[in-house]
């Protein structure tokens, strides 16, 4: 398949040519994007930061009543099942869509809440544009409602530690043995 023939190659390679990022950085790269995030702590970070263990990420709201906190379990749940020595390699990233609410104070309470180990999580906030930017990269979408809540969907992205997207799922409720797969040979090394 060519660069062009996968989307989420392409849409980075367009924006390492827009933003001029380092060439030792490899094209389809997530890392491309040169976003600033701020996380749970209140310590700011380029998505580079996450470069060289395998991450698993996906973008949620704090506030979110019913399936963010589904999300979270879902991720929690693939890394209870990677052997301990490679869950230890594994790194969690989890986006707000709502920077506006989801300030540090609540990502860390967010993160209580959820009981993750934030030795390897990361919950983090950005401004609106790049929000906009990670989500299409990412295949979320999501908008906001009248009431302030978000509709939006459930994507969790597996990147190998370059930040290429090896695999994908929305898969909620049942395990997605594929995804396992890809996870397990990931953190192994493989």
């Amino acid at each position: 398949m060519k660069l062009w023939e996968r989307p989420m190659a392409a849409i980075l390679l367009f924006a390492c040519i827009i933003c001029g990022v380092p060439a030792a950085t490899p094209g389809d790269s997530l890392y491309q994007l040169r976003l600033v995030l701020t996380d749970q702590a209140g310590a700011a970070a380029t998505l580079d930061r996450y470069r060289g263990a395998p991450v698993l990420i996906s973008m949620f709201y704090g506030s979110c009543p019913h399936v963010c906190p589904m999300l979270i379990a879902t991720m929690q749940r693939y890394e209870r099942e990677l052997p301990e020595a490679q869950r230890g390699k594994l790194r969690v990233l989890m986006v707000s869509i709502d920077p506006a609410r989801d300030t540090p104070a609540k990502l860390t309470e967010v993160a209580g809440r959820h009981r993750v180990d934030l030795g390897r999580w990361t919950l983090a906030r950005t401004d609106a544009a790049s929000v906009r930017k990670l989500a299409a990269v990412l295949n979320i979408q999501y908008r906001q409602l009248p009431d302030g809540e978000f509709n939006h969907s459930t994507v969790i992205t597996l990147l190998d530690a370059d930040g290429r997207a090896l695999r994908q799922t929305s898969s909620m409720l049942r395990p997605d043995v594929e995804f396992s797969g890809a996870l397990n040979a990931a953190t192994a090394g493989r």
